[in-house]
């Protein structure tokens, strides 16, 4: 009996191209990042200045219900976009981002550049665009939950407890302001972890990295602020950036008597920088149809 050897046969399909073909990768890292130990602990924490100032909206609707809190106090809980710019510029709200970037974000590269992973990755029909935006969309979800959606539920519940529009007709630019800024921050951050996730293929010092860039950052600027008593130095502090550009979008009294523009063109460029790094370190795999 002739036994025939059957060689390989070429594959006559076609690869099937999903419409989102990125979220089976920001899915995985949301599940993977609420799994972790003591992540939910740190997002709870991030989540509590936006009760405060929830609350302290509702007060502010129901002031004769809470005299005992206000006695002389003329200004007490004046609800204005100096209100939603303190929320989302705040020292504590800004570092718990970071905290949420150390669980989220550390990872989402420097695991995969630790399993030699990005070869898997680029063998599907996924483009280095669709990769990056899987990886970012983790991180988008995350600071999304913490200054987007407080934000725009401020607002919305501030009509409420009004039971007017005047709020709205008084300052109707806030909204693209909170939408402006929220996403802002947002972008520049998950550039700015993405980069120091590239960097290394220890997800512990990755971590170590978030946090110190954007700590000893604050504590350059106070050393020569303190030193020298000029503003410029400002610049060197990722916080003070953020809270400069933060001032100007929500119309408010810049922190420190320097231009907000700079501030802009300090946390652009160090976002085109992260962006063109990443665009280099990762290499996308040709795929032989």
């Amino acid at each position: 009996m002739t036994i025939k050897e059957k060689g390989y046969s070429h594959w006559e399909g076609e690869l099937a191209e999903k419409k989102l073909p990125w979220w089976p990768i920001t899915r995985f890292g949301i599940r993977s990042t609420f799994r972790k130990k003591f992540f939910k602990f740190f997002f709870f924490g991030a989540l509590l200045p936006a009760v405060v100032f929830l609350v302290g909206i509702y007060i502010s609707e129901r002031l004769e219900d809470f005299r005992f809190m206000i006695r002389n106090q003329t200004n007490f809980l004046t609800v204005d976009p100096g209100y939603f710019k303190s929320y989302f510029t705040g020292d504590f709200l800004l570092f718990m981002m970071v905290a949420i970037l150390v669980f989220c974000g550390s990872g989402l590269i420097s695991d995969d550049l630790k399993h030699n992973s990005l070869q898997l990755y680029f063998s599907r029909p996924l483009k280095k665009g669709q990769y990056f935006l899987g990886k970012a969309s983790v991180i988008f979800f995350f600071l999304f939950l913490v200054t987007l959606v407080p934000g725009l539920v401020f607002f919305i519940m501030k009509l409420i407890f009004a039971g007017n529009f005047k709020f709205f007709a008084s300052y109707p630019w806030l909204p693209l302001s909170i939408i402006g800024y929220s996403v802002l921050v947002t972008l520049f951050f998950a550039l700015y972890t993405l980069f120091l996730s590239s960097l290394s293929k220890n997800r512990r010092y990755v971590s170590i990295l978030i946090f110190a860039v954007y700590i000893f950052s604050d504590i350059i600027f106070g050393i020569f602020y303190g030193i020298f008593r000029s503003p410029y130095f400002a610049l060197i502090s990722l916080k003070v950036n953020l809270q400069q550009i933060g001032a100007f979008i929500f119309n408010q009294k810049l922190p420190y008597s320097i231009p907000w523009i700079y501030s802009f063109l300090i946390i652009f460029s160090i976002s085109l920088l992260a962006a063109v790094y990443l665009k280099n370190k990762v290499k996308e795999v040709t795929i032989i149809k």
